[in-house]
């Protein structure tokens, strides 16, 4: 699937979190791993770090949702980078940390998948399990804008 080029909305978007985000999210790339998401129980959100081809890291703070077999979703714009990251290399990490990116605990490695537009509606509940009204809100404002977006679905690495 071809993405479209960024929009308004994540040129600006991508601004402001960028000058935003915490030093410390960079460290989650040198931190030894933990096993699965344990780590991201009762938090509201987890710093996902995604690869460049080059091998550098990317750190994002994301809006999540953890279900059942350890499985992470969260929703992005469809033609950011952390997608476009994620379909040339899908491993991950990902680390409980705060709204700036600052790690909260260990990371742990996952490999992550686009999902289908038929799976996403589980994935929305999921996610909004973990914020309740806020997120709701937020859904309903974001669904008026003319951005496309896709979710994502991390599953912890198996050695």
């Amino acid at each position: 699937m071809a993405t479209s080029s960024k929009s308004a909305v994540t040129k600006v978007t991508d601004f402001f979190y960028e000058r935003m985000r915490h030093k410390a999210a960079w460290s989650v790339a040198d931190a030894e791993p933990t096993t699965g998401f344990a780590s991201l129980a009762g938090q509201k959100y987890a710093l996902l770090l995604t690869y460049r081809k080059d091998g550098r890291a990317v750190p994002s703070p994301v809006w999540f949702g953890r279900a059942e077999q350890d499985r992470v979703y969260f929703d992005t714009e469809e033609a950011a980078g952390k997608v476009k990251r994620i379909r040339n290399n899908p491993e991950v990490r990902l680390a409980p940390c705060d709204v700036r990116g600052k790690p909260l605990g260990p990371p742990a490695v996952g490999i992550a998948r686009v999902l289908d537009p038929r799976e996403t509606d589980y994935a929305e509940r999921t996610i909004a399990a973990n914020y309740g009204l806020g997120r709701r809100l937020y859904y309903g404002a974001s669904k008026r804008l003319p951005v496309p977006t896709i979710y994502v679905e991390v599953q912890p690495k198996r050695s």
